[in-house]
Parts: C-alpha cells; sequence; structure tokens
C-alpha cells in the first residue's frame, strides 16, 4: 500500500505544536482501502532497540491534517 510507505516515519504533532512521535506503522481496512488508525512510537532509545511500550494508536478521528507532518487533536480537545 502505497500510502502507508508515505504515512510511516511522518512526524506526528499537536494542534499546540508539541510532538507526539512519527509514525510506525499505519492500521489499514483493506476492503474499504481506509486508513484506520497510526501506530506512533514516542522516540528514544527503546524505540531504536525494538520496544514498542510508549507506542500509541491514534485513531483516523483524532486527526485534523496531514501533509509534511501529521496534526492531531490534543487529548482536551473534544473530538466529533
Amino acid at each position: 500500500m502505497k500510502i502507508k510507505e508515505e504515512m510511516i516515519g511522518k512526524e506526528v504533532v499537536d494542534v499546540n505544536a508539541m510532538i507526539v512521535g512519527k509514525v510506525k506503522d499505519v492500521e489499514a481496512n483493506f476492503e474499504s482501502k481506509t486508513i484506520e488508525a497510526f501506530l506512533v512510537g514516542s522516540g528514544g532509545i527503546l524505540e531504536r532497540l525494538g520496544s514498542s511500550k510508549n507506542d500509541i494508536v491514534i485513531p483516523l478521528r483524532m486527526v485534523v491534517a496531514i501533509g509534511d507532518k501529521i496534526i492531531v487533536k490534543s487529548e482536551n480537545q473534544p473530538s466529533d
């Protein structure tokens, strides 16, 4: 899936410009050909060693915009 390769490695920031992490993987629905969520790693030495302890899943409904970076709603911002 070409979109998956384009998303992996993108930096994820919240609407307040706080860095969340980088996209490690994409959850997709192959039947509908849509992205459902992003698996984001927070970075640091553990991530480089392959640890997924601090990874978070960000559902697509939390995404505000996708461009050079992926912008997501902040924790205290209501979702639609």
